[in-house]
């Protein structure tokens, strides 16, 4: 896969599943899935509630093994890297963090420096140099003495990206951060995250999102991969209909970039 932050040298695949399959309970939830993502591209994922979005983002995270297949993370598997060396190359970001104790925006982004530190030990210049960077980043700095249970949805999302920038990853999971947030907030975060100078996988339910700020889209279904490829190509009138069971007409939005507009049932096309 190749993207608008690629470089000719990004030739080879850095974030991969190969073939990979995953049972619980007896039952299949993802069979042969593959996925490249090569270095500063921004990748969705999108398809139907449990067509196995989040279990894949778990496995590439290193968080599931997988029942068949292989996940590597710069060319070795998660097990190979060990928890605190994956945890240096790849952040996870989820749908939502909630906390009992009473953090500050600062502390909540310091805890992407534990994988860099020892235990116990005290924070490094290094460590308050990352976690400053990242809440510039985020653009969060004025709000770093904020206690984490006064934020809106989208300041706590933009939080967990800074903690995850101060971990200082390589590649990057995002697990549908946009849920629960309105318009407004959807865009800036999918705008962050695609100018982040880092390979982003994120699953996303809003096709027209995944049209604007992914290069590329894999399309999931019962497990397996239907599509993938640029926005362009794999966003089809016939694809959803086939993926989702609804009519939809896709036309060229913004940037040439496909925009999905979708009909009611029954009526007329």
């Amino acid at each position: 896969m190749t993207g608008r932050n690629a470089t000719p040298a990004d030739d080879r695949p850095v974030l991969r599943a190969e073939r990979v399959s995953r049972s619980a309970c007896g039952r299949l939830i993802l069979d042969g899935v593959g996925l490249e993502a090569r270095p500063g591209t921004t990748v969705g994922l999108i398809g139907p509630n449990g067509s196995g979005k989040s279990t894949l983002l778990r496995l590439l995270a290193g968080l599931l093994a997988p029942t068949g297949g292989t996940v590597t993370v710069d060319g070795a598997t998660p097990a190979e890297l060990g928890r605190r060396e994956t945890a240096r190359r790849l952040a996870v970001v989820g749908q939502h963090a909630t906390t009992d104790t009473d953090l500050t925006v600062q502390d909540v982004v310091g805890l992407g420096r534990v994988p860099h530190r020892r235990a116990w030990s005290a924070p490094s210049p290094a460590d308050r140099e990352a976690v400053r960077a990242a809440l510039e980043r985020t653009g969060l700095t004025p709000l770093a003495g904020r206690l984490w249970h006064t934020l809106s949805g989208g300041e706590r999302q933009r939080a967990q990206i800074a903690r995850a920038l101060a971990q200082e990853p390589r590649h990057l999971l995002l697990d549908e951060p946009t849920n629960h947030l309105d318009v407004q907030h959807q865009l800036e975060l999918l705008s962050l995250v695609a100018g982040l100078p880092v390979t982003s996988v994120v699953a996303l339910h809003d096709l027209n999102l995944a049209a604007m700020f992914c290069d590329e889209i894999v399309v999931l279904r019962a497990g397996c991969v239907v599509a993938c490829g640029a926005p362009g190509v794999v966003l089809t009138e016939s694809l959803i209909h086939e993926v989702y069971g609804v009519r939809a007409v896709v036309a060229e939005g913004a940037g040439g970039r496909p925009f999905v507009r979708f009909l009611p049932p029954g009526g007329p096309h």
